[in-house]
């Protein structure tokens, strides 16, 4: 399916990264429902910026909460005529700090607990809400965001890092279960972007640093990392499931 073809669903996209996300996928005629949990006037704006009802929606959603994520999916249908072909999980509710971040011995479980919510059961609850209807076409596209932290793990940010190795679990794992009725899940990995809310704490030397690390000496920004989410949602990804693609300038290459 060409992606002026497709509805898209980016969680997490009323700022940031997912913001970007869904500015690259309306940029090639898709059109996009714009997930958001608190920022509404920013979603709203961006929906606007897209294009309006016909072409955007911004819709409310705690995604690890599966009635409201159900609400989400259906007020996509009824909006658009037809079902979300392609969901991006970006939701995040996380500051890389290093200075503040919490260490191994006195980080608490409750951190773990509160990055599983909102990554992994968040990313659990579209795939499955969006799953029965891609079955139903034969076609869908599910995209998990990823980290390189999990191979390079140059600040040690644990209950993030955990939870999105966890993700990648999930990712080639459900993969085996869709693949049959031509979904396809696969992971797009970025390291530290320039910049997003999520990393607007980071100190600008340690950008510098990263930057001079990889061989293109330079930070990836968010709009470089969502156009290789366009490729997996591509017809030239129609037989790419399960993997994981690392956007970090090369810093990781493994």
């Amino acid at each position: 399916m060409q992606l002026s073809d497709q509805i898209v669903l980016v969680t997490g996209a009323g700022r940031g990264l997912g913001a970007e996300i869904a500015r690259a996928f309306s940029r090639h005629g898709a059109r996009v429902v714009v997930n958001y949990r608190a920022s509404k006037d920013a979603a709203e704006a961006l929906a606007a910026e897209l294009g309006g009802p016909e072409r955007a929606i911004a819709v409310q959603a705690d995604v690890a909460d599966r009635a409201a994520v159900e609400a989400m999916f259906a007020a996509a249908k009824a909006a658009f005529g037809a079902h979300v072909t392609t969901v991006v999980n970006n939701a995040l509710d996380y500051s890389f700090n290093g200075d503040a971040r919490a260490h191994l011995a006195n980080i608490a479980w409750e951190d773990f607990e509160k990055q599983t919510t909102t990554v992994l059961k968040g990313a659990l609850n579209v795939i499955q809400v969006a799953a029965p209807d891609m079955a139903d076409a034969g076609f869908g596209r599910v995209i998990n965001v990823g980290t390189n932290l999990f191979q390079n793990p140059v600040v040690p940010y644990h209950d993030y890092t955990a939870v999105k190795a966890a993700l990648l679990s999930l990712t080639r794992t459900a993969c085996g279960d869709l693949g049959p009725a031509g979904v396809t899940v696969n992971m797009v990995s970025g390291g530290l972007l320039r910049v997003t809310g999520a990393s607007a704490a980071t100190p600008e030397p340690v950008f510098d640093l990263i930057a001079g690390m990889t061989p293109l000496r330079s930070v990836t920004t968010p709009a470089e990392f969502a156009d290789a989410v366009l490729f997996f949602a591509s017809p030239w990804a129609r037989a790419v499931t399960g993997q994981n693609l690392v956007v970090d300038g090369g810093l990781v290459r493994d």
